[in-house]
């Protein structure tokens, strides 16, 4: 559901906590359904796998979905997961509400209601944007599907590994470890 005028920031923080999720798309304020028992489950395990990680090496930090970057194009868009360098931290403002910045990593975990035109609309808002990869997780296909560019796709299935690259170097963990 998307609202018929722009939304300010200020309003953005005014919406009530109703246990939903909101991003801001094209200057639209989208509501997201709840995804369920499921899905926070492996978001969970994402970011403690990763917060851990990046805690242990000192790289910056690991956000949840509440986080909401302002990307270059002006929508608003929290993944599920995201890991922020400290290099990219370094030039936002420590009480901004919606920096303008672009995660290093973004994850999303699929749920039952999201579109793959839905999805494929926020890997791209990412990449255009200047993240560095993308996880889009299939926790009910149980795969993966590894975002370097709109064109360097890869997939894995459950017996894969979700890979830092060179964004997270030294960062493994077996794609089943997530989906447990």
């Amino acid at each position: 559901m998307a609202s018929a005028r722009p939304i300010t920031d200020e309003q953005l923080l005014q919406l009530p906590k109703d246990g939903r999720k909101y991003e801001v798309v094209d200057g639209k304020l989208v509501a997201m359904s709840p995804a369920g028992f499921r899905h926070e489950q492996v978001v969970a395990e994402v970011i403690r796998r990763l917060g851990n990680f990046v805690h242990e090496h000192h790289l910056g930090r690991v956000l949840a979905p509440d986080a909401l970057y302002t990307l270059p194009n002006g929508n608003r868009r929290g993944p599920d997961a995201s890991f922020v360098s400290l290099e990219r931290l370094a030039v936002v403002p420590p009480d901004v509400a919606f920096p303008e910045l672009v995660p290093d990593l973004a994850v999303e975990v699929l749920s039952p209601s999201d579109s793959p035109r839905q999805v494929l609309g926020k890997v791209s808002d990412y990449l255009q944007s200047g993240a560095r990869l993308v996880w889009v997780i299939d926790p009910k296909a149980r795969k993966a599907v590894i975002h370097r560019s709109l064109n360097t796709v890869r997939e894995i299935d459950e017996t894969g590994t979700l890979d830092g690259e060179d964004v997270l170097p030294g960062f493994r963990c077996a794609l089943s470890d997530v989906l447990a």
